[in-house]
């Protein structure tokens, strides 16, 4: 499993660090060339041909980071469809695609367009716990606690298996389902805030390197190789010192442009 990382920080930002500037992006992980999880970030990171192969689009919740790529991507593949991108979540999140996006309100309803009977768009709903088959992979939806219907995802290929948390704060049932995946190879876990801003993590719904650590401990593989991504960018290189103070083995912050096979 080949896993590039297009965008991994809880929002835009150009950080000026050192002599080059830094440009941070959101979440956006595309998986073997043709599987994006989560679609914050997309044409920003991805020539036109690149884009043209996603063919499943896995989100994890509604919240815009999340998904502000995809109207870019219709825009840019509308008139050269061949197949539709298949957008695939739990239908909470469907739902809200389609009422709150996709609506010719706050942008065309490529649901429909080009054409009702083409669609750029069509919809595959992930019944939560139950793994179903994508793009060669086995993916199983896990739901998780943020402010708004949330899931992380185990995503199988092989004897490989990868931990999505999606956005979360303490939460259980994604954390047991992986302490008993004995195929697991890599956890992307957010982590959002520094722990002086617990309180706005803890209304906001996501982690701080305290927090991090404590469900992280609850897969009970402490050599697992882990990778944190959504850091707030204003607060990225705090959150950074406070996470190596953690001194977990295979700690990982995840950048913009890296690559990962597992």
């Amino acid at each position: 499993m080949k896993i590039r990382v297009l965008g991994c920080h809880g929002s835009d930002q150009l950080l000026e660090e050192g002599r080059r500037p830094k440009q941070c992006r959101t979440c956006g992980f595309l998986i073997n060339d043709t599987v994006m999880v989560d679609a914050g970030t997309i044409g920003p990171a991805l020539h036109l041909s690149e884009q043209k192969r996603i063919r499943h689009i896995l989100l994890s919740h509604l919240h815009f980071d999340h998904i502000q790529g995809l109207p870019a991507l219709a825009d840019n593949l509308v008139d050269d469809v061949i197949d539709p991108v298949v957008l695939t979540s739990t239908a909470d999140v469907l739902n809200g695609l389609q009422s709150h996006i996709f609506n010719d309100k706050v942008f065309p309803n490529f649901l429909k367009l080009p054409n009702p009977e083409h669609p750029l768009f069509v919809c595959r709903t992930l019944e939560p716990r139950k793994p179903s088959e994508i793009s060669g992979m086995e993916v199983i939806a896990i739901p998780v606690n943020h402010l708004v219907p949330t899931v992380g995802f185990l995503i199988r290929e092989g004897q490989s298996t990868l931990l999505y948390s999606g956005d979360t704060c303490e939460t259980e049932d994604i954390w047991k389902v992986a302490a008993g995946e004995r195929t697991l190879k890599a956890a992307f876990i957010e982590t959002s805030f520094p722990d002086d801003m617990a309180e706005l993590a803890t209304a906001s719904k996501h982690l701080t390197p305290s927090s991090f650590a404590r469900e992280f401990r609850k897969i009970g593989r402490p050599d697992l190789p882990v990778y944190v991504y959504h850091l707030k960018p204003r607060v990225r290189e705090q959150i950074q010192r406070e996470l190596a103070r953690l001194k977990i083995k295979n700690l990982n912050v995840l950048e913009e442009g890296q690559e990962i096979t597992i």
